[in-house]
């Protein structure tokens, strides 16, 4: 397993317009997906290829595609905000759901529904939700991932608590992370900080 922070000014700055409290719903969920599409390209970027044969309009010749198909699995609510952007860059990617609710006393995750691709043991899974805060439910998406049958499995959040990927790394060591921002820690009430709030509600508009 391995962690990657992915460093881009582009990043830096839209997660910064963001993260400001005044920031609208439209605002916030249209820079999460431009955020989305700039870390597709970190995410997918060792994905397995297989050479194939083409024939452009001068001459046959041979060339690489993707070897494995992908699954997008965002974690819901809070992980749609991710989807558009990355089905924007692999278009034909499957796309399974989870739900998690978290219980706000104990922290502790809860599985509510999840539906994957038949495929789920032989493609490329990657698993989306902003947040990375405790890990909790992170890590109760991925042991359901496990028991599935997934093999090849990759995180993307926008931003983690320390916590959360200590946490992930200790329970699911064979999942490369993504983070695009590593905050300073938790509060008593399990939200990072210095954060962004709660990214389903800014996404939605539920607050």
């Amino acid at each position: 397993m391995a962690t990657f922070v992915i460093e881009h000014p582009l990043i830096t700055h839209k997660l910064s317009i963001m993260r400001n409290k005044e920031t609208k719903c439209k605002d916030f969920a249209e820079n999460l997906k431009e955020i989305a599409v700039l870390a597709a390209y970190e995410v997918t970027k060792d994905l397995p290829t297989k050479i194939v044969e083409v024939e452009t309009p001068l001459m046959l010749t041979t060339t690489k595609m993707l070897a494995k198909d992908v699954i997008l699995v965002p974690i819901l609510r809070a992980g749609l905000g991710f989807l558009d952007g990355m089905k924007s860059v692999i278009p034909n990617a499957k796309v399974g759901h989870i739900v998690m609710k978290r219980d706000e006393e104990t922290l502790e995750a809860k599985e509510y529904y999840a539906n994957f691709p038949s495929t789920i043991n032989e493609d490329m899974i990657i698993v989306l939700d902003p947040m990375l805060a405790t890990g909790s439910s992170l890590a109760k998406a991925l042991d359901s991932i496990k028991q599935k049958g997934a093999k090849h499995i990759k995180f993307l959040c926008l931003v983690a608590a320390p916590e959360g990927i200590k946490l992930i790394e200790q329970l699911h060591p064979d999942v490369d992370l993504y983070i695009c921002a590593v905050d300073e820690k938790l509060n008593e009430q399990g939200y990072i900080l210095p954060g962004l709030g709660d990214a389903g509600d800014r996404i939605f508009g539920t607050e």
